[in-house]
């Protein structure tokens, strides 16, 4: 769009412009006055405004989308206590690592310095959650909508927050070419930190029991091809972070497990006895637990191992793609682990996730199980946070990349239903099933509204214990009553109904089993009332 051709433009048309021109195709949004103009710009560009049920909420479809296409996801919010709500879903796009752009309105400027009704000072609020937190003026539109997209998307990518005062929205923009910089990094020779090519392959070659540990760079770089030829040519076990979930398919006989979730000491005596820890991709931001072991780490990722929260005595930083092939071209010598072993390592993780089952009740691991087994292999899942998601990051088997979306950077509740809508507004044809507790749940249903709205297919599986269990779990280890933990009971058959969905409750996996029968071809939104028995979880956790 040039302003010599077409006439001046609105800050408003430019900005929708720019995100059409990203290849963002929606934007989440609850409504305000300084807004209306760019929500009109954004629906003529051919951008879908998504209402959300509230701000929060449209943040948190806004990371979702930005997880499923590697895009920024884009959020919008009106001034005040709009933009106060989206700090969460902000906040956890900028700790999951995920590319959001994000935009709050704001009072004209004539009044925004000395008055105070529904005034927050914007870049206060968000610059310690965002890459940054930036101001559109209509004579730097452009420049400032480029400088906003590239950062999101650069490495590790993350959120960014824009303000734009309702009165700039319609002023004739001066600066108004759309132009997207390259998002992208193009193959590059690698920068090697702690030694040479040759004593990195010297190290790898004197090695005995070396396990790999992949992360959302991984995922970020689309690196599992090549994560797979490097383990399949090395013999080498893979063990991946909960938001990497599918970088290495989890039905390969050479996947180990996922790092901090479900049996967590099976995963850290994994890495403890290995000799070397090759870590593709893996952010710190993940680590639920300290890292403790002493193993030597190999760092491979598009960033420094700046967060030192391991010491790895060699880093390969560049495309890790490109890395990956060269070690799986170079890898020095046999195979290192045998089938035996890794079979072994597998039987002890599965015996300790199955562990505390309580014969004749539902238990959690009954739903994941029944779920995963009735679920299409393509079905996303997204999961919310609480003693669930723990065994859902362990016990559902991943096929491919961002099949499972969780947040596990910030892990905010309430995450799992409005990213499950949003997957489906993104991939509609894709089957999506949000496995969420019931405390999660309570925050967010009224989004199955949208989704029915919508017709998604959608389902929502509810585990209910009527308990924050991972709170209440504390509060027994050191034997305090259980305060502000327990949930009263809610008819959610009756919620769903009331949201024009379909809704069926109960306590056995024959039951589950049969309430999820024809689960990827539903003909609107289904909840699932999971009446489990929690006792697994004091078990696991």
């Amino acid at each position: 769009m040039n302003a010599a051709t077409t006439g001046d433009p609105t800050t408003a048309q430019v900005v929708a412009a720019y995100l059409s021109a990203a290849g963002i195709d929606e934007v989440f949004a609850y409504p305000g006055d300084p807004i209306i103009e760019f929500m009109d710009a954004a629906r003529a560009n051919g951008t879908q405004v998504v209402l959300a049920r509230r701000e929060g909420t449209a943040a948190f479809m806004a990371e979702a989308a930005g997880m499923v296409t590697g895009r920024p996801g884009a959020c919008l919010s009106t001034l005040g206590p709009g933009s106060t709500a989206l700090v969460n879903g902000v906040a956890a796009a900028y700790l999951d690592r995920v590319p959001m752009l994000a935009i709050s309105g704001q009072i004209e400027t004539s009044r925004e310095q000395f008055f105070t009704h529904q005034v927050v000072d914007h870049k206060l609020l968000f610059s310690p959650v965002t890459k940054w937190a930036g101001r559109i003026e209509a004579s730097a539109v452009g420049t400032t909508m480029r400088k906003a997209i590239r950062l999101a998307c650069a490495s590790r990518p993350g959120s960014v927050h824009l303000t734009c005062a309702g009165d700039v929205f319609k002023q004739r923009a001066t600066d108004s070419d759309v132009r997207i910089p390259p998002l992208r990094p193009s193959a590059a020779a690698p920068s090697i930190f702690g030694g040479s090519a040759d004593e990195v392959l010297s190290h790898l070659r004197s090695s005995r029991s070396p396990v790999v540990l992949a992360g959302i760079g991984a995922v970020r770089s689309e690196a599992g091809d090549e994560l797979r030829t490097l383990a399949e040519t090395g013999g080498l076990p893979v063990v991946v972070s909960p938001m990497a979930k599918g970088v290495m398919p989890e039905d390969h006989p050479l996947f180990a497990g996922v790092l901090d979730m479900a049996c967590n000491d099976v995963l850290w005596d994994l890495l403890a006895g290995a000799d070397t820890v090759v870590a593709v991709g893996f952010d710190a931001v993940e680590l639920i637990k300290p890292w403790t072991v002493k193993t030597p780490v190999v760092h491979i990722d598009d960033v420094e191992n700046s967060d030192q929260i391991y010491f790895a005595g060699h880093e390969l930083v560049g495309d890790v793609r490109g890395l990956l092939r060269w070690l799986a071209e170079s890898w020095p010598g046999e195979s290192r682990w045998s089938e035996r072993d890794v079979t072994r390592h597998r039987t002890r993780l599965r015996d300790a996730y199955y562990a505390g089952r309580e014969r004749g009740r539902l238990n959690p691991t009954d739903v994941v199980d029944v779920v995963r087994e009735v679920a299409p292999r393509d079905t996303r899942v997204t999961c919310d946070v609480g003693s669930h998601k723990l065994l859902v990051g362990q016990g559902w088997t991943t096929h491919e990349p961002r099949g499972v979306l969780m947040t596990n950077g910030l892990s905010s509740m309430g995450f799992g239903v409005p990213a499950a809508v949003s997957s489906q507004i993104v991939e509609p044809d894709r089957p999506a099933i949000a496995l969420v507790g019931d405390g999660g749940f309570a925050m967010t249903a009224t989004e199955l509204r949208l989704a029915a709205a919508r017709g998604q297919n959608l389902a929502v599986v509810v585990f209910a214990d009527g308990s924050l269990n991972r709170i209440e779990l504390k509060q027994m280890a050191q034997s305090l009553p259980s305060t502000a933990t327990r949930i009263e009971g809610m008819d959610l058959v009756g919620l769903a109904a009331a949201m024009d969905c379909d809704g069926i409750r109960v306590s056995t996996a024959s039951e589950l089993e049969k309430a999820m029968d024809g689960v990827g071809h539903l003909s609107r939104p289904l909840v699932v009332q999971a009446d489990i028995d929690p006792s697994q979880y004091e078990s696991q956790f």
